[in-house]
């Protein structure tokens, strides 16, 4: 068990760093204006999100459904994980609309500005500190 939360965690690191840095590809890519800076977000961002980004939502997902699936007897009557989980499904949604923007700017469709995704990219961090105050203090 200590090996899947292990690696649980790890994969969560992992999609949160994509969750970090994928937003702030937008705002540049939605600043630039030469092609050559373009078609490398376009790169960045199209491997960012499927080659980081899918595989640790999945791997955090199946790895996070199998531990509270194993600790349900525990876990059930848990407030917090209730909190925890609403908040992890913001956060898959989340995930999917980057991934819907990846395919809006690599269509050249982009009408947002940088500003939008300079916003944009402070949600996940929103998520991140109720998560972990909720999995470490458990305040209810």
């Amino acid at each position: 068990m200590l090996w899947i939360k292990a690696f649980h965690i790890i994969s969560v690191i992992t999609w949160f760093a994509s969750l970090f840095y994928l937003p702030r590809l937008f705002v540049y890519h939605s600043m630039s204006q030469d092609k050559l800076s373009i078609d490398r977000f376009k790169v960045m961002e199209y491997k960012l999100y499927t080659g980081i980004m899918m595989p640790s939502f999945i791997l955090a997902t199946v790895l996070g459904l199998y531990l509270s699936i194993d600790g349900w007897a525990y876990y059930s009557i848990q407030f917090w994980l209730y909190v925890k989980l609403l908040l992890v499904m913001l956060l898959i949604v989340y995930h999917f609309f980057c991934g819907y923007l990846v395919d809006v700017f690599k269509a050249d469709k982009n009408t947002r500005s940088h500003i939008f995704y300079r916003w944009f990219n402070e949600f996940p961090v929103l998520i991140l500190v109720g998560v972990v105050v909720l999995v470490v203090v458990k305040p209810f």
